[in-house]
């Protein structure tokens, strides 16, 4: 940037003409009829520290003489005075920042009787530079101006406008803690409370909010408030009609209100001395076109202009709620399905348990008499072999029955294991060599390796057959060609059972559902089609 000379050795940068730079003004203005008096008549010191603070592109002010005459820089200007310019040019500071003065008394006092420097970091000031006061944050360094003889002339002040940063700041942990608050929360009247929670943290910026859900017959009901009473004339419990006392958009971006004070009268203050002069209200939605799951109504900061940065944060705070109250239904979707799921299913088992306790007693009365029958030595062969059919297929009913049942004991709490010590590596090996005949005539090789544990094991042996037997029983019926190995081994402390078969397997996708009772894999060729499904979950 260029300078050029100014009248009396005032330096100003070479702007446009027409522009309103702090240099021109005080170039321009007759200083005779103010107490610093003709320009001409100021001290050398104070010329000098104009040049420095006009030329500056840093944030600067001085004060000169006992009242603190103001003068300060277009950063300065353009980052902290506002409104104030130029009429705060030459006045008493404490005539310029009277609204803060009960703040910058006491350090300027420091620096103007004591002549130490003071440090403020991130100061909040509630300055009236605009229409209204506005909350401000500044970090600054007073330090005293001193003459050749020591005597304290004035103060320079260098100073940051931090406010952007500090409120920034401020409802970044906000979202945070509504992030936190919010995640592990299922229900969704756990997570209005721990919402308003979240909000109620940040009253400065949100002195108070009510969240509206939408009912299936076209009203808003109130569900969760932060820093008003439900009820109050700024949170009916009920919205509905045509003149509601909060409108909801049905989509789009945010909703500014602002007559309050019409609407409702006195309202909430938060941690301010005065309510909100506007309120926004945003639709929840998941996506754009999606009626609204309710709405967020937020009165905003009074001393805070309600800017673009202000509107896209409290989106921000509208989108993370509809997130939570989405997730929180859908899980509830999720939770009634799997209750209704869970109902079928034990109507399914209570059917079969009933109808299991009307089967077994004909079949055991069955059972008895075709066994006799197949041991008469005068029947024909064709009839014995058919009536071994029927016995056969009666044992088989019998034991789909009794499995059942006991399913059914089990899901009742009336089942109690026996515990034992046992060889469990030989009886292993027993249960299993009931198989290898039947392996030997389907044309499969069986291995059984089941070595010594060294110990006897604790099982219930009654329950230890069954899920021996059932593992081999399901590896025969899918395995076409090939073998079955059964190994019993010692790993870690733990007895270890391992069946394995070179039959169909089982696809990926079903491996989930493997222990699911009444569970088939759809397609499943196997040497019978007997089964209900309910060994495995057995």
């Amino acid at each position: 940037m260029t300078t050029g000379a100014t009248p009396h050795g005032v330096s100003t940068p070479n702007f446009p003409p027409g522009t309103d730079r702090v240099a021109e003004v005080i170039a321009s203005r007759d200083w005779a009829s103010t107490p610093l008096g003709p320009r001409e008549d100021w001290p050398a010191e104070l010329r000098s520290l104009l040049r420095v603070l006009l030329t500056s592109r840093f944030s600067m002010w001085l004060g000169w003489g006992p009242d603190l005459a103001f003068f300060y820089n277009d950063a300065y200007r353009r980052d902290t005075l506002g409104t104030k310019h130029p009429w705060a040019l030459g006045r008493p500071a404490r005539e310029v920042w009277a609204e803060a003065w009960d703040d910058l008394a006491p350090r300027i006092e420091q620096v103007m009787a004591e002549g130490r420097s003071t440090w403020d970091q991130a100061l909040e000031l509630r300055l009236e530079r605009g229409d209204s006061p506005e909350e401000t944050y500044h970090t600054f360094s007073y330090s005293p101006i001193t003459g050749d003889d020591g005597a304290v002339l004035g103060l320079f002040c260098v100073v940051t406008e931090e406010t952007h940063r500090v409120i920034g700041a401020r409802r970044m942990a906000t979202l945070r803690r509504l992030g936190g608050d919010l995640a592990m929360q299922l229900e969704e009247d756990e997570m209005l409370r721990a919402l308003g929670g979240s909000l109620a943290s940040n009253t400065r910026d949100l002195p108070f909010t009510c969240v509206y859900v939408s009912e299936a017959d076209g009203v808003a009901r109130l569900a969760g408030t932060s820093g008003i009473t439900p009820g109050a004339p700024g949170a009916p419990e009920v919205i509905a009609g045509d003149a509601p006392a909060w409108p909801l958009p049905s989509g789009g971006g945010p909703l500014v209100v602002d007559d309050l004070r019409d609407r409702f009268g006195d309202l909430p203050t938060g941690e301010w001395d005065r309510p909100p002069s506007r309120a926004v209200v945003v639709p929840l939605v998941m996506r754009a076109g999606d009626p609204p799951l309710g709405w967020f109504v937020a009165g905003m900061n009074p001393l805070r202009p309600l800017d673009q940065e202000a509107l896209g944060w409290v989106e921000l705070v509208a989108g993370r709620i509809a997130g939570s109250l989405a997730t929180v239904r859908a899980y509830a979707g999720e939770r009634r399905r799997a209750e209704a799921l869970a109902e079928l299913d034990r109507a399914k088992t209570t059917f079969f348990s009933d109808i299991s306790h009307e089967l077994r007693t004909p079949l055991t009365l069955m059972s008895g008499p075709l066994q006799q029958a197949t041991q008469r030595p005068e029947l024909p062969d064709d009839l014995r072999e058919q009536l071994g059919f029927a016995y056969r297929g009666s044992g088989r009913l019998l034991k789909l029955v009794n499995t059942l049942l006991e399913f059914a004991r089990i899901e009742a709490g009336r089942v109690d294991a026996r515990f034992e010590p046992i060889e469990l590596a030989a009886f292993t090996e027993d249960i299993a060599s009931a198989f290898r005949s039947g392996a030997e005539t389907m044309g499969l090789r069986m291995t059984v390796a089941c070595a010594p544990l060294g110990e006897p094991v604790f099982v219930d042996p009654e329950m230890w057959e069954k899920i021996v037997s059932n593992l081999l029983s399901n590896a025969l019926k899918f395995t076409h060609e090939g073998e079955v190995h059964v190994a019993l081994a010692l790993e870690d402390a733990d007895a270890v059972l391992r069946v394995r078969d070179t039959g169909i397997g089982i696809a990926p996708d079903d491996l989930p559902e493997l222990f699911r009772r009444f569970h088939r894999v759809r397609g499943a060729e196997g040497r019978t089609h007997e089964g209900s499904g309910i060994g495995l979950a057995l």
